[in-house]
């Protein structure tokens, strides 16, 4: 059965701070942005009966925040798990299951306060025994290894892939919350250090502590509740994985997730490309809106990297995406899905720093993992 138009989100906050935060655990962001959340929406705690989250424990959270849930969901696919937990509670709500769900996120990935050591590549794992022995250790060096095969094939430039981050860092500069908010050059991406070829440090996300959470419930509920600010409608949603290691994927130039999740919530919503006002990219590196854009259909194969250098996805142009900064320069705290769908939901509530205008329909899409997982989610703020 399809939820379009069927629930909503009626909360969504960040936590009180952003950036370098070592007075707070990483549950203890789970908890201030959950608690923001609640103020967000204007319930009670009581009011929750289901509880989803990454990173922490779903069961280590709703004890800590002293709620009793009849649904649980901790699924954990990297970076876009919480565009999976809205679309698990969505389908939960609208089977019965539960009333009102709280996704949270909390990272103490700068700070690194209660946080488990650094993952992915035990000697038992996939990774552990396929990847690791030849020298990846990390997003850093394993990433590149799909740009650089792309590179190759679709003609995009060292200059194309800097203006991802250069674009992005305009829409940063109006927003007091983003981390990095000085404004950079081509050249400045391209002289900045090198990390791992062809990413420059510019080209590479942040390392930051925070997080989030949205309260989800459904559409009939919203409209009877006295909301202190409108809900959000769920249009369409979609997931999808391919492979947890990078070295697997099918074809390193395009995500196999990535257009398997868009397609089904595009079907789900009913929209096309043209019915889009504004759209969020998870961003861990420079070329991830470049596959993004491709992979859902906005922009034909090898056309991403010109069309974000002339300016379409800057302020001002035909699609604005990564309006908040994303993860290059607003925050990123390891896991940056929560952060996309918190500005989707704020453009199309008309409350973004950099508020685009007229916004209608907003798609936040995520990936997991190296291109291991994805998972999108299509916002309206009109009733359906």
């Amino acid at each position: 059965m399809s939820i379009r138009g069927r629930i909503a989100i009626i909360g969504a906050a960040e936590t009180t701070e952003l950036g370098r935060i070592p007075h707070l655990s990483a549950i203890g962001l789970h908890a201030d942005a959950a608690r923001n959340a609640i103020a967000d929406a204007g319930i009670a705690k009581s009011d929750i009966d289901g509880i989803a989250c990454a990173g922490q424990s779903p069961v280590a959270v709703a004890q800590y925040l002293g709620i009793t849930p009849s649904y649980v969901d901790g699924t954990s696919v990297g970076g876009c798990s919480f565009m999976l937990h809205v679309r698990h509670a969505a389908a939960a709500i609208d089977a019965g299951m539960c009333e009102m769900v709280l996704v949270t996120h909390g990272e103490s990935g700068k700070s690194r306060v209660g946080m488990a050591g650094f993952g992915g590549g035990g000697d038992g794992s996939l990774q552990g025994q396929f990847e690791v022995p030849y020298g990846p250790t990390g997003p850093p060096t394993m990433f590149p290894i799909g740009v650089l095969r792309y590179m190759k094939e679709l003609g995009l430039t060292h200059e194309q892939l800097a203006s991802v981050a250069v674009v992005q860092r305009e829409w940063a500069a109006q927003n007091p919350r983003a981390m990095m908010r000085d404004l950079v050059t081509v050249d400045d991406v391209l002289s900045s250090r090198m990390v791992a070829y062809p990413m420059h440090l510019l080209e590479c996300c942040l390392v930051t502590d925070g997080g989030g959470a949205v309260i989800v419930t459904s559409a009939e509920r919203a409209r009877a509740m006295d909301l202190p600010n409108p809900p959000v409608y769920l249009m369409g949603t979609g997931e999808s994985s391919e492979t947890p290691m990078v070295s697997q994927m099918e074809d390193f130039t395009t995500s196999k997730a990535f257009r398997v999740a868009g397609a089904k919530a595009f079907a789900e919503a009913g929209i096309s490309h043209a019915d889009v006002d504004h759209l969020m990219i998870y961003d861990a590196f420079a070329h991830l809106p470049i596959y993004g854009l491709e992979d859902l259909g906005f922009v034909g194969r090898g056309e991403a990297g010109a069309f974000i250098a002339e300016g379409n996805t800057k302020p001002g142009g035909s699609l604005p995406l990564n309006t908040n900064g994303g993860g290059l320069s607003y925050t990123h705290t390891g896991m940056y899905g929560m952060f996309a769908i918190q500005e989707s939901v704020r453009q199309v509530r008309g409350t973004a720093a950099a508020q685009v205008p007229n916004v209608k329909i907003s798609i936040a899409h995520g990936v997991g993992g190296m291109f291991a997982a994805s998972g999108t989610l299509v916002l309206t703020n009109q009733e359906l």
